[in-house]
């Protein structure tokens, strides 16, 4: 018993001794990445967080280190300081695609993490407006370019699926409206229910109104005649729907006959939204002379929409983080300056801009990720 009890008494006082050394400070661990005053620091480009005292790769990603332009060990612990603050994780994005973003952590296709985006990140959670300063070197380094906001005239082509009508139904009820307006003995109620079946099956009142008049139902929906135009319908996504209007020229390809085009007018569109797809139907009418285009063939239309005059950025410029989209404006003196902005159509490689800058801004157009990720990392040493 006293052998044992011996034995505890030198195995606590050894553990005594060891705990008296470690917080005199013999023995103290060292912190993960801490850099030795005095000297280089290297870090990441798309893990800012991640710092080191000599050149090398990056082991989460592979990059190539970057020698950091300030190396005081204070910077280092600030950066260590605000990666332990508790913040809220917003998403995730692709260090190489901005644009592609994913609540959950997951790796692109080349194996790459997606980083996290925290919300005092955002411009909107940091008062908006953050900057950072690049030097002339460095922006050579990584490749960036810049271009001008400007006034331009938009156009923008909708391109839309479809096929050749086959609707018998329609022309059934085209059918029974006329026979309804013959019989004087029928009530204007039931050749209204009759008009409103018409309108939901797509005819505009315009339409409705030509065949109250001729009294002729269309069997080119089922049975085109010789010569005889067909109609067309081609499904238009929600957020473009709004700039289609009857009369608009409409360009047609089909599989049938490669390289040949086929050409056509909107007459009317579908008053009731696909809840499925999303997407409005549109009628339109194509003359068909040689009797190419049969009932039930797909198609592919386009419809070219003149935005007119609007100021306009590049979209290569526009980082599209899933809540808002910023792009980096071009200060003096190597400054750059993250502006959130109002977009409205996208015409070709252009937005249209609503709100947020003015023309004659310059704005950087390529390697405006990196400025990103450059501005998150000397965030913390510039008190942002």
């Amino acid at each position: 018993m006293k052998k044992y009890l011996l034995g505890f008494l030198i195995i606590g006082s050894i553990v005594s001794l060891w705990s008296f050394f470690m917080y005199a400070g013999c023995g103290q661990p060292k912190a993960h990445n801490t850099v030795v005053q005095g000297k280089a620091v290297y870090h990441c480009p798309m893990h800012p967080t991640y710092t080191s005292d000599k050149p090398g790769d990056c082991p989460i990603c592979g990059m190539k280190l970057v020698k950091s332009e300030e190396n005081s060990s204070e910077k280092t612990s600030e950066i260590a300081a605000e990666t332990k603050k508790e913040r809220k994780l917003l998403y995730y994005r692709n260090p190489m695609n901005p644009q592609a973003t994913s609540p959950v952590f997951m790796k692109d296709s080349m194996g790459m993490d997606y980083i996290p985006v925290y919300e005092e990140e955002s411009p909107t959670a940091s008062g908006g407006g953050s900057t950072v300063a690049i030097s002339p070197e460095r922006q050579q380094m990584i490749g960036i370019k810049t271009g001008q906001v400007k006034v331009m005239n938009l156009t923008k082509v909708v391109r839309a699926s479809g096929k050749i009508a086959y609707d018998p139904e329609l022309v059934v009820t085209q059918e029974e409206f006329i026979q309804v307006l013959k019989a004087e003995d029928q009530t204007n109620d039931l050749a209204n229910a009759t008009r409103n079946k018409l309108r939901l099956l797509g005819m505009s009142e315009e339409q409705i109104t030509a065949l109250e008049k001729s009294r002729l139902a269309e069997t080119s929906l089922y049975l085109p005649g010789q010569g005889e135009n067909v109609w067309a319908y081609i499904s238009v996504y929600e957020y473009e729907i709004a700039m289609i209007k009857a009369g608009d020229p409409v360009e047609l390809e089909v599989a049938a006959y490669p390289g040949e085009k086929f050409f056509g007018k909107v007459t009317s569109i579908y008053p009731v939204l696909d809840p499925a797809t999303r997407t409005n139907q549109v009628r339109v009418a194509v003359p068909n002379p040689s009797n190419k285009l049969k009932p039930e063939m797909y198609v592919n239309a386009m419809i070219k929409e003149t935005l007119g005059s609007k100021l306009a950025v590049a979209e290569s410029a526009v980082l599209d983080t899933g809540l808002r989209k910023i792009v980096y404006l071009v200060k003096e003196d190597n400054i750059f300056e993250s502006r959130e902005v109002n977009l409205g159509q996208k015409a070709g490689d252009y937005y249209e801009v609503l709100s947020g800058l003015k023309a004659g801004n310059v704005v950087v157009t390529s390697g405006n990720f990196l400025v990103d990720s450059e501005s998150k990392l000397k965030a913390p040493s510039q008190g942002n």
